[in-house]
């Protein structure tokens, strides 16, 4: 996982399963809290699902979400079933896991039934989307911007020597992309748009209906990186009519690493047949033949090799939780603590980093304040969980669980550091 000061690095059909009650009968007794006087927040009853909540002030869910105390239900009955049932866990539970979880992942992207893979990381999803073309061709260009996740641009142009001819539109202010240059770029020649839907820097939203509908008019493909925006903002795949659909569970879904997730609509699905493929892939793995594989109708005909079975264990909470907080209610409660941090910095002069537009924000904030990144290590230390990422300075993301007056903690809390940095 990423250090929250970025540069301390260098420096530093299925069987069926007993699913635990939902959070609402578990909580039931719980009454949602009233807090700053006035404001009734119904999400708040799910703060207790949550033991990290009780002793820290977590404004990081845009890096890794909260842990669910279920997680440690769900990680000891992958235990308990391996000690008990051995090598027939594979069979009674383990080999239908990933799609059970993807199906749970998406259910909240508006995705059919049986159209997600799974995998260990958004890096190796789009690996998988790539290999089911050929670069060899005069549709050969890759169109994306500069404000793309590190990981995933590092992997496209790592495919020109494929014969991949990668395009890059630069942002003009480091906040948002330059949506018309953008759509000018994708041509008759473009095969792939690898695009983030809200960028990891600066939580700018970016118009994703535009740039789907401009890449089909020209006969291209579309990969929505929505690791920054499922859970925080609503997304509907079939809405939109995206090709692809990829990100993890470890942010906004409070899923933790090592789950990510590949959506490949249904009719491109039956066709396409990726190059990066594996055992799970094949119509009969169980069969173990020998040479070229013959892949199977469901999405597990984008998975590989084995699947992690801890980390998909691990994920199933935090998405039954989210499913049952709602996106949509998620969303309105974002909108309106982003706002109220962009109001906070305001009043102190410090640098935003982010959309002021509600349509075009998504659920984090990023201040530039004088020292960010010593603000972000002193913040640390006071158990108010951040991070600092280089153009966008702290990075603060307040979720359903958080409660107002943790942000005006948090920006207190900067107060006194900037000013103490000042005195000395």
């Amino acid at each position: 996982m990423k250090p929250a000061c970025a540069a301390d690095v260098f420096r530093e059909e299925t069987r069926p399963w007993s699913e635990p009650h939902s959070v609402s009968a578990r909580s039931s007794g719980t009454r949602a809290r009233t807090y700053n006087g006035a404001v009734s927040d119904e999400l708040l009853r799910f703060r207790p699902e949550f033991p990290i909540l009780d002793r820290t002030t977590y404004l990081i869910s845009n890096s890794l979400g909260a842990m669910p105390r279920g997680v440690f239900d769900a990680v000891h009955e992958f235990a308990e079933i391996w000690a008990t049932r051995g090598v027939r866990a594979w069979e009674e539970r383990w080999w239908t896991l990933a799609g059970e979880v993807g199906d749970q992942i998406g259910a909240l992207m508006n995705a059919p039934r049986g159209s997600i893979a799974t995998h260990p990381n958004v890096t190796t999803c789009q690996a998988v989307v790539a290999s089911c073309f050929e670069f060899s061709q005069k549709r050969n260009k890759v169109v994306y911007t500069d404000m793309n996740f590190p990981s995933v641009m590092y992997f496209w142009e790592a495919q020109r020597s494929r014969g991949a001819r990668v395009h890059m539109v630069p942002t003009d202010d480091g906040i948002t992309v330059p949506t018309e240059r953008l759509l000018d770029a994708i041509d008759e020649e473009t095969l792939l748009v690898p695009i983030s839907h809200v960028i990891f820097r600066s939580a700018y939203v970016n118009d994703a209906a535009a740039i789907i509908d401009k890449a089909h008019a020209v006969g291209a493909h579309v990969v929505l990186d929505t690791f920054q925006s499922l859970g925080t903002i609503p997304v509907d795949v079939q809405a939109l009519n995206v090709d692809f659909g990829c990100g993890g569970v470890l942010k906004w879904l409070c899923g933790g690493p090592g789950t990510a997730y590949l959506y490949v609509r249904p009719d491109l699905g039956r066709t396409l047949k990726p190059t990066f493929t594996g055992w799970f892939a094949h119509e009969n793995p169980f069969g173990f033949e020998t040479g070229a594989t013959r892949y199977t109708s469901s999405a597990y005909r984008f998975m590989n090799g084995t699947t992690p079975i801890p980390a998909l264990e691990a994920a199933r909470p935090g998405l039954r939780i989210v499913a049952e907080a709602g996106v949509e209610r998620i969303r309105a409660k974002s909108t309106r603590q982003t706002a109220r941090l962009i109001e906070l910095a305001d009043r102190h002069g410090w640098k935003v980093n982010t959309p002021r537009d509600p349509d075009r924000r998504g659920g984090t904030v990023s201040i530039d304040m004088p020292h960010a990144e010593d603000v972000c290590r002193e913040l640390l230390k006071r158990d108010i969980l951040v991070d600092w990422r280089p153009k966008a300075g702290v990075r603060m993301s307040p979720h359903f669980y958080t409660r107002d007056d943790e942000l005006d903690t948090a920006i207190e809390a900067v107060k006194e550091i900037t000013v103490a940095s000042v005195r000395s």
